[in-house]
């Protein structure tokens, strides 16, 4: 697993958790940023993927 997907499902994480408060709060601002921030997360992660995957033999 390299920098990049941990970094990515950390923030897909982060992101999801900012979500749910924004939803548990009534925040649509709070909740908008979590879904921004978990969608951002999930790139970083399938960038990472396809990284490995690039650098794999085979």
């Amino acid at each position: 697993m390299n920098k990049d997907q941990v970094k990515g499902r950390v923030e897909e994480a982060v992101g999801k958790v900012k979500e749910v408060a924004g939803k548990a709060t009534g925040s649509t601002s709070t909740e908008v940023k979590g879904t921004a921030q978990k969608v951002a997360g999930k790139t970083q992660a399938a960038y990472g993927d396809a990284k490995d995957k690039a650098q794999k033999p085979g």
